[in-house]
This record gives structure tokens, C-alpha cells and sequence, in this order.
């Protein structure tokens, strides 16, 4: 069932490019059907997962690659069931988000679901060569995806978003190979890398290892200073583009961290810790002023995501250099849910920019106000998200970062109150936000907006509501995640 689920997006594109040049409409309906059965699947995976019988369950292991030891080994604990669910759930908003659009609709359901493959396939490998493959067919997509369907600088941006992903790739292949040398006999597996820890003894190996692994998930979490495709990528993608950009891509380098830096080098992350920590806060606050700086939405959010992806470099750093088993637990759920909330959140937040782009041919906060009277479905969406970005409790936000901060202040009151200061100034961001869009009159000249259309609301309504379902109920999910977050914590 796991490799169905892996491989179903991909069949489905492979389906959409057999259809005729000239059935767009019937493209889009069997992209939205392909992706709707993965979800499907997704949730089979779910249903038939125990969190408390261990980390790798609905495993399948064939031989591979035998000369290098190298396998088909995937398998999902509750941090990637999580992140496959997630992944399921965007895919599918997505899907049904494109469907009255017909531009090239062959390629554009085909690299969408391509994408979804890789990202699906990264999050249950468990080796990492397969890892690296995953990693790579996850990334390629995109590039494309921008390139043809973005703004005016696509290319640029399109090309920008490729050197430094692509620089990054293989810093963490370099890391891997490092890993993979250190094993006697040599392997790529995960599990056994992760028990064997062949370089975290070792100072100059293991700091190499961790310094090609930090810049290899630094580029796609992104973390300051590795954050500058970012921006551009965002703002010149197309609106479907940003979503699983923001809401799925960026989860590749905080799953990277979580799942293979902190198991395979434990102690050469207890050793660098200091640095996540810079990196974490220097992350929060630059994500949070920048965004405080600008006035086109699209770039507002995407460095909104810069803070938000922050709180899970820190969530690490406290797991790697806090003592405290029940702390290094509390942070690391606190990162985890941070990543499904930051999906959800800013999934739905770049489907709002992007509803306004499309009816008002412009992203700029000032061409806009009074749109709680005009548009009370947009505001009630914009609102649930907004807030939730900004932490309100009762949302999925609060959940996760109340956690982070939590167990920040066992590692350092200054972090914890440079944290709660990031928290303000994102406070600040989401308000201006809001006010800008909402409140007031709507400029002098500016045409009326017509109101959500079913394809716009469905989607984000569906992320609105899973936020609101995390932060009122999150037992469900922090149980889940909480069968890969016990084990990494007692990993020294």
C-alpha cells in the first residue's frame, strides 16, 4: 500500500499525457481524480498505523542497487505519515484549485504529480540513496513549473530557485557518500547508518558530514543566510506554484533535520547545536522584519515562511543540545506539528493572494480595502489563516509554537525571548495584513471583486478547517507524531 501510494500520483500523470492534446477538461479531471485516490490511500496508511508499535511500519524492502548496498527501502513512521498525509491534502486542493484552467494542462498535471511522487517517495525512504533520488524528482518539477507558468521573470527566478537547490542536493549527496564510507560493509541505509553513527566519534568526519547535511537541508527549510531563491521563487510562481512550494517543499529540508541529521550524528549535533541556534533566531527575525517591510503579499508570506520554518530549525537545536529527555521531546513535537500547521497555513494563505491577483491583476496591499463587506467568504478564510499564522490559540499555529518556545527557555531565556519578539513583529505583519484587506474602503476606481468560485473555496475552506481541527483537537496528530519524536529524543 505504501508504494501505491508513492507511485499513484505518477501513474495518473502518465494516464494524463496518453489523453488527447485537444481534452483539456478531462486532463483536469483525472488529474483531480489521481490525486483525490492518493489521498485515499493516504488515509488507508493512516487507518492502519499503530503509534505505539515502532517507527517503521508498512515497510517494503527489494534489492536496488546491490554493488553500492543500496535498496527499495520505504516505510513510515508518524512524522512522515504525517508529512505523506499532508502532501496528499495539497495535491488534491491543488488539483481541484487548477480545474478550470486549460493553459498547457498535459504538462502542468504532469509535473504536479510527478512532484507529488518524489515527495511522497522522500518522506517514507529509508535509504538514503533513494533518498537523494526522491529528493531530486521532487525538486526538478518545480523548476519547470515556475519557468513556463510563472510571472514576468520566470526565468530568472526559475533558474535562481534551480542553482541553489540543485548546490544544495549535492552538498547533502556529499554527506551521504561520507556516511556511506563510514558503514563496514558499505550501506545507504538509514536504520543501520542511524544505529552505527560510523562518523558522529569522529570530529573533523562527522563535522564535514553535518556541515554537507545542514547546507544541503538549510537550502529547502530555508534557513538565513540560505534563504534568497526563496522570494523570488514565490513571487514569480504561478499561484498553484507557491502552495506547494510553501506548503510541501519547504518541508523536505525540516524533515531532513528531524529524520536524518539529528539520528545519524546525535553528538556532532549536540557539538554544532550553538549554530542551529543562530541560525534559528537570526531566522525568526529577519523572516518577521522583511515580511513587517513589504507590500506585495505574495513576497509578504514567503518570507513569513522564512520565520515560520525557523521554529523548526529551533525545535532541532534545542533537541540537540538540551539534556533533558521530556524537553528534547516537547521541542521536537513542536517542530513537527509546526510543519503541518506551516502547510496548511501558508498553503492557504498563498490560494488567497493568489484569488485576489487573479481578479484584481495586482498584489499590492494598498489597492485594496473593505473587503469584509464585498467578500465576507474570502475575509472569514483570510481570517482563520492569518490568525493562525500569527500563533492565536485554538489554531494549529499556537500548538506548535507554544511547544518551541517551551522548551526554549530550558536551552536559553535570551532565545526564548528573542522567539517571543519574532512572534510579536509576525503579529504585527498579520494585522497589517488584515486591516489593510479587510477593513476601511476599497480605493477610489478599483473594480468590484467577484465572489469565491466553488474550485477556490473547497480548497481552502478544506485547509481552514484542518487547522482549526489541530488546534482545538491536536491530540490526533501530536499522537502520531509523537512514535518518531520519543525515539529521536532518546537518541544521544
Amino acid at each position: 500500500m505504501l508504494t501505491v501510494t508513492i507511485f499513484l500520483p505518477l501513474l495518473t500523470g502518465l494516464a494524463v499525457l496518453a489523453i488527447p492534446r485537444d481534452r483539456p477538461r478531462l486532463v483536469r479531471r483525472i488529474a483531480l481524480a489521481g490525486s483525490v485516490l492518493t489521498l485515499g490511500a493516504a488515509l488507508v496508511l493512516w487507518g492502519g498505523f499503530d503509534p505505539g508499535a515502532g517507527n517503521l511500519q508498512w515497510r517494503t524492502t527489494l534489492p536496488w542497487i546491490p554493488s553500492v548496498g543500496a535498496s527499495y527501502d520505504v516505510a513510515v513512521g508518524g512524522l512522515s505519515l504525517s508529512l505523506i498525509l499532508l502532501t496528499a491534502v495539497l495535491l488534491a486542493a491543488t488539483m481541484a484549485y487548477v480545474l478550470p484552467e486549460h493553459d498547457r494542462a498535459h504538462a502542468h498535471a504532469f509535473l504536479f504529480l510527478l512532484l507529488a511522487t518524489g515527495l511522497i517517495g522522500l518522506f517514507a525512504a529509508q535509504d538514503l540513496l533513494l533518498f537523494y533520488l526522491f529528493f531530486e524528482v521532487g525538486l526538478v518539477p518545480m523548476y519547470f513549473i515556475v519557468g513556463i507558468w510563472g510571472g514576468g521573470r520566470r526565468r530568472y527566478a526559475a533558474l535562481k530557485f534551480f542553482l541553489y537547490t540543485r548546490a544544495g542536493s549535492l552538498a547533502m549527496l556529499l554527506g551521504f557518500l561520507a556516511l556511506h564510507l563510514g558503514m563496514e560493509p558499505h550501506t545507504f541505509s538509514l536504520p543501520a547508518i542511524a544505529e552505527a553513527r560510523p562518523l558522529d566519534r569522529m570530529p573533523y568526519a562527522g563535522g564535514l558530514a553535518f556541515l554537507a547535511l545542514l547546507l544541503g537541508f538549510g537550502v529547502k527549510l530555508p534557513v538565513i543566510p540560505l534563504h534568497n531563491w526563496l522570494p523570488d521563487a514565490h513571487v514569480e510562481a504561478p499561484t498553484e506554484g507557491s502552495i506547494v512550494l510553501a506548503g510541501l517543499q519547504l518541508k523536505m529540508g525540516g524533515y531532513g533535520l528531524l529524520a536524518v541529521l539529528l539520528p545519524v550524528l546525535p553528538e556532532t549535533s549536540a557539538r554544532f547545536g550553538w549554530m542551529l541556534a543562530a541560525l534559528a533566531v537570526a531566522s525568526l527575525l529577519y523572516g518577521a522584519l522583511a515580511a513587517l517591510a513589504q507590500t506585495d503579499m505574495k513576497r509578504l508570506v514567503a518570507y513569513t515562511s522564512v520565520n515560520h520554518m525557523g521554529f523548526v530549525t529551533l525545535g532541532v537545536a534545542v533537541a540537540a543540545l538540551v539534556g533533558d529527555e521530556g524537553v528534547r521531546r516537547l521541542a521536537l513535537n513542536g517542530a513537527a506539528v509546526q510543519m503541518i500547521s506551516h502547510g496548511l497555513l501558508t498553503g492557504g494563505m498563498f490560494l488567497l493572494v493568489g484569488m485576489l491577483q487573479h481578479r484584481a491583476g495586482t498584489r499590492e496591499i494598498e489597492r485594496f480595502g473593505g473587503l469584509i463587506g464585498s467578500m465576507p467568504g474570502f475575509s472569514g478564510l483570510l481570517g482563520v489563516l492569518a490568525f493562525g499564522s500569527l500563533g492565536l490559540p485554538g489554531l494549529s499555529g499556537f500548538i506548535a509554537e507554544f511547544q518551541i518556545v517551551a522548551a526554549a527557555l530550558d536551552l536559553s531565556v535570551w532565545v526564548a525571548a528573542a522567539t517571543v519578539l519574532a512572534l510579536v513583529v509576525t503579529t504585527a505583519v498579520y494585522l497589517r495584513l488584515v486591516t489593510g484587506l479587510l477593513m476601511g474602503h476599497a480605493p477610489v476606481g478599483a473594480p468590484p471583486l467577484a465572489p469565491l468560485l466553488p474550485n477556490e473555496a473547497l480548497p481552502a475552506g478544506l485547509l481552514a478547517v484542518l487547522s482549526v481541527l489541530i488546534g482545538i483537537l491536536p491530540a490526533g496528530l501530536v499522537v502520531l507524531l509523537d512514535g518518531t519524536t520519543r525515539i529521536l529524543a532518546q537518541v544521544r
